[in-house]
Order: structure tokens, then C-alpha cells, then sequence
């Protein structure tokens, strides 16, 4: 027999073993056990009924099938929708994946998630968020055959197996997902009230599982439902080798990142703040970059959340103060004027009850004076957070002397009473505004509006993101304090710095000063 049959016959045999364990061995193997028990009375009389009545139940005991059956009794099999529960189901897909890889068929396992549910919930109510569910379940079961597995495996995600087949190509594939999102995405009214859900989906062909393992497929279905999630709502995604790529890259970065900030190799660099009046510096900001020794510069995109799982975010900050600090002593040797450093503080930093002890600490080590540390706070943070520890570290460095610059202005929900509740010294206008604000009527009216209230409030104001001497001229014009972008200059090591300052300023002397003439 060729080694191919051989092992096509291997595997088959291997299926059917599996599936007749887990007969003899589950919950089902309880319902032979009259059986057995009738047949050896038959036969053998009342000693064998008795050996039949110790045996059975002890060699039921050894196999496991107490535990098989306590455990399918505590997931209790199904959810309250119908649908198989956790557990049940990725047992499911196993078996699908033994049976379609033994038989040379094909499968798929896609991943459904509806987006927001939490904030649903919060808006209508826990018993609204129930009923979607149990639509949602009756929905998906509805586009299905009626051998596809369907699954609820977390709050508000699913999980659809595709029972082997003949033919089952990407293209099918895409097909099911857009039908199953067809019928997820159809609106739901709950007491007149029309809701309207996103759903996203990542699904992946089990014949493209890394490794070739039931274990690696669903988690390769759950890798493609959150690259469809980053790519925003009802977003559709087929697992790929180079989702494989960024994953083992990702995992690789987890690890590097610990030793990356001890090291040095995560470091500031610098984009330059200039007044619109006279063109001076006003400041920089730090920006985290990351030299790693292969990949070369990682943008904080790419390792800002492995920070952030792996627990290091103050220790980011530290290490970003640190370095900004020492970059303001330097420029003080050097004889060039920078008035402040913006560093970024998340919220879980501004939550530490130490902060401002260990900021002023740092500021006396390094002889600085509180005003040259610009503390930046996302929007975000200042909106939601309440009178508890980050109100009272805002307050606290505002009371210290730092200035405190609000930024991504205009993309949460900070109201006028926040703005003066934290001593915000600036707000910076996010580059969504900005950007091409010298064409857009609409974008000059919305800046307009922002200039005009911060004039009121007597906060100072800095534009990110300015890429083109349009929107630099223009932001000029309408009374914006500062601007910020690629359009002055990239951040940069701090290596680079001095060289930029003293040609920036260089190129100031060499403007032609306007002299107003004596009339006569």
C-alpha cells in the first residue's frame, strides 16, 4: 500500500476512534447501561447482573466519563439562545477539523462579533442587549444548513463551522461571511425603537490553519476578526500568512519591549512648536520612538500596546521625562532658548498617587523650574475622568507650575467646565481640522470657532498636524497661538536637534524686517 493511503487510512481510523471514545466515554454511554445490565440477567442470571452492576459503573469511572458528564452538565451544553456554549462548541470545530483533514474535504470557521454591544447596553437597557442576542442567534441560524455548527463563545461573538465539504473555495467563503453579516447587520426594534448594529467578521479556511492544528485554526479565525476590527465597522477579513507574520513579529516585540526600555533603545524624539507671530520655538514635543537593532525605528502604533499589556506604561513615562529633561539641560549649555518639553501622560499614569512626587523629584535632580514641563493629557482622559486621583495629579502639577496642554482637542467630550476645572494652559487642535483647512470652508469655520472660545477662556491654542504652508499661513491668520506638524519639521533624535535650531533660527535673522516710514 503506498505511504499516501497508508496514511489517509491512519487518519480515518484515528477519527473513528476518537468519535467511538467519545461515545462509550460521554454523557451518551449512560443511556446502555440498562441495556447491559438486562443482558447479562438474560444470559448469566443474577451473578452476572451483580458483576454487570460493578463493573460498568467502575470502568465508566476510569475513563473519564463522570468528568465528561460534570462538565457537560456545568457548560450545560447550550446558551439561553439555543446556540452551543464555549466550550461544547471548540470541541465541535475539533471534530470538524479531525474529520475534514482525515477525509480530504474542506471547511471554514468564521468568527462574528457585533461592535459597541457594551455601549448598546449601556444606552437601552440589559434586557434589550439579551433580546439582539437571541435574535442574533436565530439570525445566523437562519443562513446556515442545518449540519453547520453555531456557537455563542462570548458576550456578544459567534462562532459558524462549516460541516466538511467537497468544494468550499475563498471565494464561497466571502460569500457566506457578506451573507451572515447581511443578516446580523439587519436593524432590530425593541418597544418602537429601531437599533441598528455593526457586525464584523474574521473566518479562516481550515486548510490554511498555521501548523495544521484545530487549536491553531480557531485562534487563526480570531486573529482575522480583530484585523477586521482594526480596519473599522462591518469589516469582513480571511486569515492570512501575513497575519501569521505579524503575529510572530508582535509576539517577538512583547518580549524585546522590557529590555528595549531598559536598554535605551526606546528614546524621545523631538517635533519643534513655533509661534505664529515671530516664527520662534516655542517648545517640542516628545514623541517615544523605538531603534530596534533589526527592524530599525518602530512607531509607537506598533509598540505602544505591547507597553501597555506588558504593564510598562510609567515606566515609559519615566524613561520619556528622563530623556526630556536632559535634553532641555543640553539645550540650556548649548546658549539655545526652548521654553518647554510636552510629555504624554495616559491615564494610567496620571492615576499613580506618586506622580507628583516623583515630577518634582526629577525637576530638582535636573535644577529645572516646573514651567518647562508641559504636561499632555488626551482629551479623552479629561472628559471621563471623574474628582479621584487623575483629577487631583492634573490639578496638582497645574498648581505646581507645569502647563497643562489638553490635546487631540476636539475629538471627545470635554466640556467648558473641564477645561477650567483642570488649569488647562493650551489646547492643541487635532490634525483632523487642520488638514486641508486652507481649501475647506467648512474646516475654517469649525477652527474659527475653536480660536474664538479659547480667546475667551484665555487658553492658548496649538494646531497639530500642519503639513503645508497653506494651512500654516492660514492658522496664522485666523489668531492660532502655535502650530505643529510635518510642515515645520518631522520629530527627530536629539542628536539632530541643535543643528535644526540653529538653522531655523539662522533662516529668522535672514527675514526682512518691515520698517514703517515717518510721515510727513
Amino acid at each position: 500500500m503506498p505511504d499516501k493511503q497508508k496514511n489517509h487510512f491512519s487518519k480515518r481510523f484515528a477519527a473513528f476512534r476518537k468519535r467511538a471514545f467519545d461515545l462509550l466515554t460521554g454523557p451518551p454511554a449512560l443511556a446502555f447501561i440498562p441495556a447491559f445490565s438486562l443482558a447479562a440477567y438474560w444470559f448469566g442470571g443474577e451473578g452476572a447482573l451483580l458483576v454487570v452492576a460493578a463493573l460498568v459503573p467502575a470502568a465508566y469511572l476510569l475513563s473519564g466519563g463522570v468528568g465528561a458528564t460534570v462538565g457537560h452538565l456545568q457548560t450545560g451544553g447550550l446558551t439561553r439562545n439555543g446556540l452551543l456554549a464555549r466550550a461544547p462548541m471548540m470541541e465541535r470545530c475539533e471534530t470538524i477539523f479531525a474529520q475534514a483533514t482525515a477525509g480530504d474535504l474542506n471547511s471554514c470557521l468564521h468568527i462574528i462579533e457585533i461592535e459597541g454591544f457594551t455601549d448598546l447596553v449601556d444606552r437601552h437597557g440589559p434586557a434589550a442587549g439579551d433580546s439582539i442576542i437571541q435574535h442574533m442567534g436565530e439570525r445566523l441560524t437562519g443562513v446556515m444548513r442545518d449540519g453547520d455548527v453555531i456557537g455563542q463563545i462570548g458576550d456578544a461573538r459567534f462562532a459558524v463551522c462549516v460541516t466538511p465539504v467537497r468544494q468550499l473555495s475563498l471565494e464561497l467563503c466571502i460569500q457566506l461571511a457578506g451573507r451572515l453579516q447581511a443578516a446580523a447587520e439587519e436593524p432590530f426594534s425593541l418597544d418602537g425603537t429601531i437599533i441598528y448594529t455593526d457586525v464584523c467578521i474574521g473566518f479562516c479556511q481550515h486548510t490554511r490553519a498555521p501548523e495544521g492544528k484545530a487549536s491553531e485554526w480557531i485562534e487563526a479565525a480570531c486573529i482575522a476578526l480583530r484585523s477586521a476590527q482594526a480596519r473599522g465597522a462591518s469589516s469582513i477579513r480571511a486569515y492570512s500568512d501575513q497575519m501569521h507574520q505579524e503575529r510572530k513579529s508582535r509576539r517577538a516585540l512583547n518580549e524585546d519591549v522590557v529590555t528595549a526600555l531598559d536598554s535605551g533603545e526606546i528614546k524621545p524624539w523631538f517635533q519643534p512648536q513655533l509661534c505664529t507671530d515671530t516664527g520662534r520655538i516655542t517648545g517640542f514635543e516628545a514623541l517615544a520612538r523605538w531603534t530596534h537593532p533589526v527592524r530599525g525605528v518602530i512607531s509607537p502604533v506598533e509598540f505602544l500596546p505591547a507597553i501597555e499589556t506588558a504593564n510598562l506604561l510609567e515606566r515609559l513615562a519615566e524613561v520619556m521625562m528622563y530623556h526630556s529633561f536632559s535634553a532641555l539641560k543640553q539645550w540650556d549649555a548649548a546658549g539655545v532658548c526652548i521654553p518647554q518639553v510636552g510629555v504624554n501622560f495616559a491615564g494610567s499614569e496620571l492615576s499613580n498617587p506618586r506622580l507628583l512626587e516623583k515630577i518634582k523629584w526629577d525637576l530638582d535632580r535636573f535644577e529645572l523650574t516646573p514651567n518647562r514641563l508641559a504636561v499632555e493629557v488626551l482629551e479623552t482622559v479629561v472628559a471621563s475622568a471623574p474628582d479621584d486621583m487623575i483629577t487631583r495629579n492634573i490639578n496638582a502639577l497645574g498648581n505646581l507650575g507645569c502647563r497643562i496642554d489638553l490635546d487631540d482637542f476636539g475629538t471627545g467630550n470635554a466640556s467648558l467646565s473641564s477645561i477650567r476645572r483642570f488649569a488647562v494652559s493650551r489646547i492643541k487642535i487635532d490634525r483632523s481640522f487642520v488638514m486641508k483647512a486652507d481649501r475647506d470652508p467648512e474646516q475654517q469655520r469649525m477652527i474659527s470657532a475653536i480660536l474664538t472660545m479659547a480667546e475667551r477662556l484665555q487658553v492658548e491654542t496649538l494646531a497639530e498636524g500642519v503639513e503645508t504652508v497653506g494651512e500654516h499661513v492660514l492658522l496664522a491668520q485666523l489668531g492660532c497661538d502655535h502650530v505643529q506638524g510635518f510642515g515645520i519639521a518631522r520629530p527627530m533624535p536629539f542628536d539632530q536637534t541643535l543643528d535644526w535650531i540653529n538653522m531655523h533660527n539662522t533662516k529668522l535673522l535672514d527675514v526682512p524686517k518691515i520698517i514703517q516710514g515717518r510721515q510727513k
